[in-house]
């Protein structure tokens, strides 16, 4: 008996030992678990994990948000890891995707995050029916970047071009982003290059030129690269605003009649390299060699000769009806035009 009740007393005793070492193992892996989120730098591999944290969260309503998505263990080690950094107040409402295996250190980074404010350095103003050319000589001319900068990166930069040129033929094109260079004022950065700025220029044009347009120009009958094509003739031919819808009205009466355009700016984009540097042309320019000039081809020309602004597009999507098919331009000295609907009238008028 006496032997029996000893080996009890030693099963007892093993017993609470173990219970011993197996509580301070666990308070042990509590402490360093806990302490690996309070001080730990280290990061592994993990799964991503996206949370959403609202307007005005305290770091304990943050904490507990990080808790329940997984991505912590031990709240308040990350309430005191938050309120001892740097970052303390400084955590931004949004949606953010962490991963379980960050440390609680690069979770706070990157739930401080914010988007540094970049300086403008100067502004880049396009006008209405400037060349993709005339842009990059006005870049230089800024010290934004060279011209050859600039035109090298609009033939060979990765850029996607708003609109397809659907089945017509657009072989002997200068520039696929011709037109598309959107007219505006442009903030210039301390990094801004030709490729961000030919971005954020095609990014204008994509917000003007609404679904609504492109609905329109299908009703019309023509392609968006059309009315581009037709909008950039429109720009150069037009001094008045009142005048655009006319003028996109006698290009429509033209083309229904399989009529030569014979739009004097067709002319002058090839012979000028696209600097329009010469106002006057001459019956010799007029039999220019280019799939340009609509001197020498029916139809459109083979793409748009400047970036056109939105009145002009509106002017070309909503044209005037007439039944005009000539004009010159006026006496009055302020870029107005006399329209005719026979040559006669035309002749007779200047």
């Amino acid at each position: 008996m006496k032997n029996g009740k000893g080996i009890k007393v030693i099963i007892v005793l093993v017993v609470v030992i173990a219970l011993v070492v197996i509580g301070g193992l666990k308070i042990k892996n509590v402490y360093d678990g806990f302490m690996g989120e309070y001080k730990g730098t280290e990061s592994a591999s993990g799964t991503d994990v996206t949370i959403e944290i609202p307007e005005g969260a305290s770091s304990k309503k943050v904490a507990a948000i990080l808790h329940d998505a997984g991505l912590i263990k031990y709240e308040y080690a990350f309430v005191l890891r938050v309120k001892e950094s740097e970052y303390r107040g400084r955590i931004q409402p949004g949606t953010f995707t962490l991963n379980t295996g960050m440390s609680t250190l690069e979770m706070i980074e990157e739930l401080c995050y914010v988007e540094p404010v970049k300086e403008v350095v100067d502004t880049l103003t396009i006008p209405e029916g400037y060349s993709i050319e005339q842009i990059a000589a006005k870049c230089e001319e800024q010290d934004i970047c060279s011209s050859e900068e600039f035109l090298n990166e609009v033939k060979n930069g990765n850029h996607q071009i708003p609109f397809s040129t659907g089945d017509m033929n657009t072989d002997g094109a200068k520039y696929d982003l011709q037109g598309y260079l959107f007219p505006a004022t442009y903030d210039i950065y301390e990094d801004t290059t030709a490729a961000s700025l030919i971005d954020a220029m095609l990014e204008k044009f994509r917000s003007v030129y609404t679904s609504e347009y492109s609905a329109k120009a299908a009703d019309l009958g023509y392609t968006d690269y059309q009315i581009l094509i037709m909008a950039s003739i429109v720009e150069r031919e037009a001094k008045i605003d009142s005048e655009r819808p006319i003028i996109a009205g006698v290009i429509y009466n033209r083309l229904k009649i399989d009529m030569m355009l014979q739009m004097c700016p067709t002319v002058l984009y090839p012979l000028t390299d696209g600097m329009y540097d010469k106002s006057e042309v001459t019956y010799d320019d007029l039999e220019i060699e280019s799939p340009y000039n609509t001197y020498k081809n029916t139809g459109l020309p083979v793409g748009p000769i400047c970036n056109p602004g939105q009145a002009s597009i509106e002017a070309v999507l909503y044209p005037d009806e007439n039944d005009y098919l000539y004009y010159h331009t006026s006496d009055a000295g302020d870029g107005s035009h006399i329209f005719s609907s026979t040559y006669d009238e035309h002749i007779n008028t200047q």
